[in-house]
């Protein structure tokens, strides 16, 4: 039987929270692009997640979110937009051929990152992940063109999927609304002490190394 909007929800919060106790904060060079998947995220908002929380502990709810919504799009695609539903078998066919998906697979917490670090100014990559997955899809055969007609109708289905998972992403912020506290709770925890610390620890170690006192 499937499970209900709520119960989904539900359990990708108590995934999420099972989650949290292991974060740690990243050592290594911040992105400079934001994450278009949490920046402004509706999602985050109703779940109580503000803007200053770490953009990992974001990625880790907004993502699994994500997949709910894309469920409950692929669902109705299927039973509803046989056009849509056609072109999106016909492109996973196309990414099963490809020999190299480093992107596939991945925890929710690295899903949807890019997959190299940012680059170093003066010290250019020899390769990057993202450069062979891109050669990976350009070996393959492209998708057989689509009449005026077609792209036409198919672009009306892809508006009425986008409305759907509208419609599903503002149930799914109602429902949110009721795991702020415990999403919270779990920020005041695990989370803000350990953005204290770093605070702490970045003060102490920017004041003057030269100490009056100090013979």
């Amino acid at each position: 039987m499937e499970r209900s909007l709520e119960t989904q929800v539900s359990q990708a919060v108590d995934a999420w929270l099972r989650w949290v106790p292991r974060w740690e904060p990243a050592t290594h060079r911040g992105r400079v692009a934001p994450c278009r998947r949490c920046l402004g995220s509706p999602i985050l908002s109703a779940a109580g997640i503000g803007a200053n929380v770490p953009h990992g502990v974001q990625h880790g709810l907004s993502t699994r979110i994500k997949t709910i919504v894309d469920h409950a799009v692929a669902q109705y695609t299927a039973q509803n937009l046989p056009m849509l539903q056609a072109e999106l078998d016909q492109q996973a066919a196309r990414n099963r051929a490809r020999a190299y998906r480093p992107a596939e697979g991945l925890d929710p917490e690295y899903e949807g990152l890019p997959l190299d670090p940012e680059p170093v100014p003066g010290a250019p990559f020899l390769f990057t992940v993202a450069g062979m997955a891109d050669e990976a899809v350009a070996d393959l055969p492209p998708l057989p063109p689509l009449t005026e007609e077609a792209k036409a109708a198919l672009r009306q289905e892809v508006a009425l999927a986008d409305e759907y998972a509208n419609l599903v992403g503002r149930e799914i912020c109602g429902i949110l609304l009721r795991h702020r506290l415990s999403v919270q709770d779990a920020i005041s925890q695990y989370v803000e002490p350990q953005i204290e610390a770093m605070l702490s620890e970045l003060s102490e170690a920017l004041d003057s190394p030269f100490d009056p006192d100090t013979p």
